[in-house]
């Protein structure tokens, strides 16, 4: 079935994520126990990063419960090996402007090659565009640099946005149902009334956004996600309780 398609994306997107995640901190523990084994330090306990087997949890589908059960995994494991989200916000260094006068067209297309981890043959630079309105529907805008645009109202379902880069961006009544949302940056950008239905949202930088009305019904949200999102002032009523913050 069509929810069954959405499903296994998502599980998809995780295990190539947690695959990679999974490999940088074998190797980061494996450095740290040398180190410290030439100090003479008691070695730590190992961490284990392996993605989880489904199990039948009742009340939830096969599939609810892979994409759940690896969303915690990462949401443990990216903890050790990725630097805290202000860090990157404070630390990113963008490239210049692409002088390109179509780029912006190029949110249209999106990205083609490396679609889950933000690699691509060219940066797709779409910032200080207009794409009120517009149709992104099953776009994959991975990597994209999408800074000071605006995507007011636009149609985003089923988009994939890994490792995207929206700081300071509108995205009043976007509709992101369905869509991927994985380690980007959306730093003091605007979600007003934005629908977040049934979406995936991991890993994501949502400091001094404004999230004021937003849906996030059905929405598989990582652990670390919904701490941050819940210490965020604007998240208030329903959003909160779709999040599932805790008060």
């Amino acid at each position: 079935s069509l929810q069954e398609i959405h499903f296994l994306h998502k599980i998809l997107v995780f295990i190539m994520a947690a695959s990679m995640m999974s490999s940088r901190i074998s190797t980061t523990i494996s450095q740290r126990n040398k180190f410290r084994s030439q100090r003479s330090v008691r070695q730590p306990q190992p961490v284990n990063c392996s993605l989880p087997k489904a199990s039948g949890i009742e009340g939830k589908t096969t599939f609810q419960n892979s994409v759940t059960a690896t969303m915690a995994t990462l949401s443990l494991c990216s903890a050790l090996v990725m630097p805290a989200f202000a860090d990157i916000g404070a630390t990113a260094k963008l490239p210049p402007l692409d002088r390109d006068p179509n780029r912006c067209e190029r949110g249209y297309t999106g990205n083609t090659i490396g679609q889950a981890n933000g690699v691509s043959d060219k940066v797709l630079d779409i910032r200080m565009c207009n794409f009120d309105n517009s149709d992104l529907q099953g776009k994959v805008l991975s990597g994209a640099l999408m800074s000071d645009s605006s995507f007011m109202n636009a149609n985003m379902r089923e988009a994939v946005l890994s490792k995207s880069y929206a700081s300071n961006s509108k995205f009043n009544g976007a509709d992101f149902t369905n869509a991927v949302i994985d380690r980007a940056v959306f730093t003091k950008a605007d979600f007003t009334n934005a629908v977040f239905y049934n979406a995936v949202v991991t890993g994501v930088d949502f400091t001094d956004a404004i999230m004021t009305g937003a849906n996030f019904e059905d929405a598989l949200v990582g652990g670390e996600d919904v701490k941050r999102l819940c210490a965020n002032p604007s998240v208030v009523d329903d959003t909160r309780y779709q999040i599932g913050c805790r008060n």
